[in-house]
């Protein structure tokens, strides 16, 4: 950035494992976080290793560092699989992520519609399961406060989207947060607002790493 600041951005939590069926059709999708075309390629060789007797292996990857995005349908008509795959991940924002759908045919075919949401639908899921985290700047900052104020500082936290880190319940309940730096200020006034001087509130220094956005969504 010219300003020499780094906008946050958002990558998958874990490794998200998925499985769609269509018209006997078996789909089986995983994201995985990677910040490589090297890591990419080292899941999409895994993924077709493990799935040697499937027909498909389609994938599609995006690495933040040098806008690189690639995809492939595998054998599948063109456009049907790996763009819409790539799609999932653009209209959620989210980079350094690779993606791969299995595809076991199941005798019926799906046409050019009906692929496309298969696979969509299937990358989607195994998102899902993966969790997204946001990489941001963050502000540590360590406070302390009475066990009546605790879940309003919770609740304030929460509303400043900050996370907490760690908590200690002793006489009083220790909490060591991070809030996203532009908010921090804020946040600390209010603290000081709402508890009238009573929360002590200090800084703990700056942090650039990642942290839960959306959690992962759990198979039914």
């Amino acid at each position: 950035m010219a300003d020499g600041t780094i906008k946050e951005y958002y990558i998958p939590t874990g490794v998200g494992d998925a499985e769609f069926t269509e018209k006997r059709s078996r789909f089986i999708g995983r994201t995985v976080n990677v910040n490589s075309e090297e890591e990419a390629r080292k899941v999409i060789a895994e993924e077709r290793q493990k799935y040697y007797d499937a027909r498909h292996t389609c994938w599609c990857y995006i690495i933040r560092d040098g806008g690189i995005m690639r995809y492939s349908d595998d054998g599948e008509p063109q456009g049907t699989a790996g763009q819409p795959m790539l799609e999932v991940f653009r209209r959620n924002g989210v980079e350094n992520v690779c993606c791969t759908v299995t595809r076991y045919f199941g005798g019926v075919l799906l046409g050019a519609g009906g692929l496309v949401r298969a696979y969509s639908h299937t990358a989607k899921l195994s998102l899902d399961a993966a969790g997204i985290s946001v990489v941001r700047m963050w502000k540590a900052i360590e406070l302390e406060c009475s066990y009546s104020q605790y879940e309003r500082v919770l609740l304030e936290t929460e509303n400043y989207g900050g996370i907490v880190e760690n908590t200690d319940f002793g006489a009083a309940v220790l909490l060591s947060v991070l809030i996203p730096e532009q908010k921090a200020e804020d946040y600390m006034l209010r603290l000081t607002d709402m508890s009238a001087g009573t929360i002590f509130a200090m800084e703990a220094g700056d942090r650039f790493m990642p942290a839960p956005y959306k959690l992962p969504l759990k198979a039914e």
